[in-house]
């Protein structure tokens, strides 16, 4: 259980916040931004849910946005002594990610072009959700790539998230067919 019950605290006031395992660290830090971009990712999934309400999607939705807080919690937390007690992803999430994209994907029809954010507001918001998903990955990654140990299964996790998020946007284009599809070089003569 997570009890809070001050919300400003003043550590934070010189730069620096704690990590789940109670180190220091300055808030620039690669780990505090890819955990941070995670919430920004969950807070997209919550414009999302504005107009999902009482679709197919909304119930995936509120499961994905509450494993984004265990995967922040997962970023949050660097392999140590509190190991065992450390919330991580786990790869059966990575697997139900991939059946349920295969799953949405099975109604859609075959893409032309690429797909530009838009169409209703749920698709272009779960695009949003699908682009900060995609900058979380990539800070995850360099995180890994700088020597820190990031959990393989809460990369996975990432990369399969935002293409699941793309397949539920197309989902939320009336199944694809309102889709707004890109025209390559189609104002060049303007």
């Amino acid at each position: 259980m997570v009890l809070i019950n001050r919300i400003y605290t003043r550590t934070g006031d010189a730069g620096s916040t704690r990590l789940a395992s109670g180190a220091e660290v300055s808030k620039a830090d690669l780990r505090v931004a890819a955990y941070g971009e995670v919430d920004e990712a969950n807070a997209c999934l919550g414009l999302v849910r504005l107009h999902t309400s009482g679709t197919d999607l909304d119930p995936l939705l509120a499961r994905l946005q509450n494993e984004m807080f265990d995967l922040g919690a997962d970023l949050a937390t660097p392999p140590g002594p509190a190991e065992d007690r450390a919330l991580r992803i786990l790869d059966s999430q990575v697997e139900r990610l991939e059946r349920e994209i295969d799953a949405l994907n099975e109604g859609l029809g075959e893409l032309t072009s690429f797909v530009l954010p838009g169409g209703s507001p749920a698709a272009a918001y779960l695009h949003l959700a699908r682009t900060v998903a995609r900058r979380a990955e990539r800070s995850a990654v360099a995180l890994a790539a700088s020597g820190q140990p990031v959990s393989g299964p809460a990369l996975r996790y990432l990369n399969r998230l935002s293409d699941l998020l793309f397949v539920a946007a197309r989902v939320a284009n009336d199944q694809g067919r309102s889709d707004v599809l890109w025209k390559a070089g189609a104002t060049r003569g303007d």
